[in-house]
């Protein structure tokens, strides 16, 4: 795997999203729920609004990310859970007029579970390699840069300084199998933080399950008499399986003294995690 180390912008529910010219139609994560066998086909469609042509690059890549903020964007198919074997795109290159529109085709086929037989001790046995939870993978849109990099000359004519900034756009590709998949998450990390003079704390929670997850993590405090002192919520934060994300709870109102934490990862639904901690504020 390698990191990209350029300027990525990922909006996972926007409905319309532009940067230099190009504007990304829809949103820019495509979830589907398919059975093994079945198929899919999809449209990613890209608008010019600028006055000139805009050549973009169409291509793949497998995606991770962790708490501690980096992000992995593999070689596509080399993540266990990676559909980019799944998934065809084309074109891979298209020019775009000004003020037109284009768009990427994808399919998506899921394999079919196939019964893989094989001798043990002179005896036929069947075997079911299953496809269970969630799989993933990105598309990502380049535009090309149209001139090199703008150089900035004084007044002897002598080049000081060069610049060119690359754009791209990753659109997460989501596949689920049917309703399958365990879903489970581990609190891996916590701690109180100071930060720009606030009190957070701080926890890493990770997807330890087969399904990705999308909970709302909030944390309720009790005193040391088991009063309640209140309820403190953080984000919803997509997680997927294999990665990890960070959650900061402001508790900046919580006065000085000795706690309980009740911490909950609601996932919207039947599947809701917790844990309690002791901590102390000075």
């Amino acid at each position: 795997m390698k990191k990209i180390l350029c300027f990525f912008l990922f909006v996972v529910l926007s409905v319309d999203f532009s940067f230099a010219g190009v504007l990304v139609m829809g949103e820019l994560t495509r979830e589907k729920t398919l059975q093994p066998g079945e198929t899919h086909e999809g449209t990613i469609n890209l608008k010019n609004t600028g006055e000139t042509s805009c050549q973009v690059n169409v291509f793949q890549t497998d995606y991770l990310f962790y708490a501690d903020g980096s992000n992995v964007y593999g070689e596509p198919g080399t993540v266990v859970r990676s559909n980019a074997d799944w998934l065809s795109v084309a074109p891979n290159r298209l020019t775009i007029p000004p003020n037109e529109m284009a768009s990427v085709y994808y399919t998506v086929r899921v394999p079919q579970i196939q019964k893989l037989a094989s001798i043990y001790n002179n005896i036929q046995v069947l075997e079911s390699p299953d496809l269970i939870g969630t799989y993933w993978s990105m598309v990502i849109v380049e535009p090309v840069p149209q001139t090199g990099p703008e150089a900035i000359e004084d007044e002897t004519r002598k080049v000081k300084m060069g610049i060119q900034t690359k754009i791209r756009y990753g659109i997460q590709m989501v596949n689920n199998i049917g309703d399958t998949g365990s879903r489970k998450i581990k609190f891996s990390d916590k701690k109180l933080i100071n930060q720009d003079e606030r009190k957070f704390l701080q926890m890493d929670i990770e997807n330890i399950g087969e399904r990705w997850l999308s909970p709302t993590l909030w944390v309720e405090i009790y005193d040391s008499h088991g009063a309640k002192v209140g309820r403190f919520e953080s984000s919803k934060k997509r997680i997927y399986p294999g990665c990890s994300v960070r959650h900061k709870v402001d508790l900046t109102d919580v006065p000085k003294g000795k706690y309980q934490a009740l911490v909950v990862a609601d996932n919207g639904d039947e599947y809701v995690f917790g844990a309690k901690y002791d901590f102390g504020i000075e």
